[in-house]
């Protein structure tokens, strides 16, 4: 009972701005072809119709992996629908708030007479308000055609205090949040792969988040992502997302071996090095460089704190220079900076920069900034350096809008 209701007032809030927003388009379409206004009105309904359907089938869909995948592509649709109707709605607003103000003056001031003249407000409020509704559909659009798999790579320099010199120029190359069960274009993620190996980086780190939510998301790309190679290995961590937290399990059994299932295919399939709270010596002519790996452990209340970093430097000297790999970027300044000062860098992703935003020269901006002030990209506290990767991959909306998926490379120098 309780979905029903809450599918009835969502579908009821849908049809009441598509009924208001339907006013505006019959306002621009007049005086258009009659196949033409047609043709406009079955898509504006259509869209409706794809949105209260996703409403609807949430919950069949969201049951298996192939149906979650339609989900996605039809809630992307029923979003870029209520974003773009939304829109329309306000600029109706503003036209009859100007009409209704203009009602009340001409009661107070009867004499006063109307000029008529050139295009009305009504017409241009109603032209302004269907030019902006198809705004979020066609960047939308754009975000999955282009967006999606439109791989960066963003060169770092990494200044460490106490680096030593047979690691002077020494690179690593970070990629995150891969989501291999949102995949849509396996050519597109083998490029990425391929991008990835051209830079031929010393080591490869990979911050967490390799499925949404099963195991066996994977298993159809680990001859993908097995080819990604280093000379020094690749070394990965668990993100929020790699527990299995966010869909039913039959037993805690089953959702326990669907989380050793992972754990085993990122080290036997793909031959990566997964640190589970434990650390890795990479050492160069008797000098050392300790990667350091957590499981998952977010500063926000939602966020599971499975990682143990008190473990994971168990037996590492101070002196060490410590690259930490810990998912989310929350955790640098509620833990590590607080407690673990010895932490050079840490690598994290998780954000996705959430997939959209703006980027242009020194701007940057995303909505995620007002939930994880540390969000993208390199971030200094004394000494200790953060790194939020936007993430590889996508979750929820197939696409990415300003926000582009990321592989990054750094080298490291003596600060």
């Amino acid at each position: 009972m309780n979905r029903l209701v809450l599918f009835l007032i969502l579908s009821g809030a849908v049809l009441v701005f598509d009924l208001y927003a339907y006013q505006g388009l019959k306002v621009v379409i007049n005086g258009w072809p009659g196949i033409a206004q047609r043709v406009t009105k079955v898509f504006f309904w259509g869209l409706t119709v794809i949105t209260l359907l996703s409403f609807a089938l949430y919950e069949p869909l969201s049951a298996s992996e192939k149906g979650r995948k339609v989900l996605m592509l039809i809630a992307t649709i029923g979003v870029a629908n209520i974003l773009g109707k939304f829109l329309f709605a306000l600029w109706l607003l503003v036209d009859d708030l100007f009409r209704g103000l203009q009602w009340v003056w001409k009661k107070l001031n009867p004499t006063v007479k109307s000029v008529d003249g050139g295009i009305s407000r009504n017409e241009f409020l109603a032209g302004m308000g269907a030019l902006s509704a198809t705004l979020p559909v066609l960047s939308m659009t754009w975000g999955v055609v282009s967006g999606a798999h439109d791989y960066t790579i963003r060169k770092r320099t990494l200044k460490i205090k106490g680096l030593p010199k047979s690691f002077e120029g020494y690179t690593i190359a970070q990629i995150s949040d891969v989501h291999c069960g949102s995949f849509w274009s396996r050519r597109a993620v083998e490029r990425g792969v391929e991008m990835i190996n051209d830079l031929n980086a010393n080591a490869v780190f990979f911050t967490g988040d390799l499925v949404n939510n099963r195991a066996d998301e994977l298993v159809e790309w680990t001859d993908v992502f097995s080819k990604i190679t280093a000379r020094d290995g690749v070394y990965s961590v668990l993100g929020n997302h790699d527990y299995g937290d966010y869909v039913p399990w039959n037993s805690l059994e089953e959702k326990k071996k669907n989380l050793e299932l992972l754990k085993q295919l990122q080290r036997q399939e793909l031959g990566w090095s997964l640190l589970i709270n434990e650390h890795r010596i990479l050492e160069r002519n008797g000098e050392q460089l300790a990667v350091v790996g957590i499981e998952n452990w977010g500063a926000k209340g939602r966020f599971p704190k499975y990682g143990d970093l008190s473990a994971a430097v168990q037996g590492l000297s101070k002196d060490t220079v410590q690259l930490l790999l810990s998912h989310d970027p929350s955790h640098w300044k509620e833990q590590v900076v607080t407690e673990f000062p010895q932490i050079d860098v840490m690598f994290a992703g998780h954000t996705h920069g959430m997939q959209f935003g703006i980027e242009v020269g020194s701007i940057k901006w995303s909505p995620v900034r007002y939930f994880y002030p540390e969000w993208a990209d390199l971030y200094r506290e004394g000494n200790q350096q953060l790194y939020v990767n936007r993430g590889f991959g996508y979750i929820g909306y197939p696409g990415r809008f300003g926000i582009l998926p990321e592989i990054t490379h750094f080298t490291l120098q003596s600060a």
